[in-house]
């Protein structure tokens, strides 16, 4: 048994850019630049893609990774690594985004970080310093968390609110430090498990963030920092500066 799982959802209907995640990248699928990252994580003893669509798994075939077939009805990528998790034991499962091939192995140290602390520690994510052009973009997810580490809230809106630097008119040099919340999470099984019982919970609906209905329904989510950002593959405009930082990064 794996003690710790890496699970890349991979989803092919993707919403804002149809089939994404084998959208070439510098000649090359997207995912095959995630698949090939998350290998480079020593802290991930195996890595699997779940995905509900034959050319992904097709892929994967050709290139000898393993590769889960789940439910197309599912509604999110975090139901499909619970889908998995019935079917693969794991001590920790790491959800990493199938549209994130600037993953890093220092992203991962950050995830599994917070579990030493003890079973308290049920998920962990990661976060990374706001930039003053990301503090009002609500694409740009922001979180606050406790001394502890534990996450106390996640929004697309400006969180904390710098009440001072608003009236000054110069948010981005208030007091007030941001973060930049990163879609990565770990889980410690029965956490995930317990994940797909749960209903959508209203602010998660409201705000369009998964996330929440973890810290609705009080499951213990730790945030860790980073240093390094990660750049999701969302949109059309995304591939070229993508494909920048993977030329600058590999020399390609």
């Amino acid at each position: 048994m794996p003690t710790t799982l890496g699970v890349i959802p991979a989803r092919l209907a993707s919403t804002r850019l149809p089939g994404k995640v084998l959208r070439p990248l510098l000649g090359r699928p997207m995912l095959q630049w995630v698949v090939e990252a998350a290998m480079r994580c020593p802290q991930l003893d195996e890595v699997i893609v779940a995905t509900d669509n034959e050319q992904v798994a097709k892929l994967c075939e050709n290139n000898g990774w393993l590769c889960q077939m789940t439910d197309p009805d599912l509604p999110s990528g975090t139901d499909r690594m619970r889908a998995v998790a019935l079917q693969r034991e794991a001590e920790i499962y790491v959800n990493i985004q199938g549209d994130e091939p600037l993953l890093k192995p220092e992203h991962i140290d950050a995830l599994l970080r917070p579990f030493a602390r003890g079973p308290q520690v049920e998920c962990t994510t990661v976060k990374t310093a706001c930039s003053p052009e990301n503090i009002t973009n609500p694409n740009a997810v922001k979180v606050v968390n406790a001394t502890d580490g534990r996450a106390l809230y996640f929004s697309r809106a400006t969180i904390p609110y710098d009440r001072d630097a608003h009236i000054a008119g110069d948010l981005a040099n208030g007091k007030a430090t941001y973060w930049k919340h990163l879609g990565l999470y770990a889980y410690r099984r029965p956490a995930l498990l317990r994940f797909g019982t749960l209903e959508a919970s209203p602010l998660e609906q409201t705000e369009r963030l998964e996330q929440l209905r973890l810290l609705e329904n009080g499951l213990a989510l730790y945030v860790e920092a980073v240093d390094f950002d990660t750049v999701g593959v969302d949109t059309e405009a995304d591939i070229p500066r993508v494909e920048a930082l993977l030329r600058e990064r590999f020399g390609r």
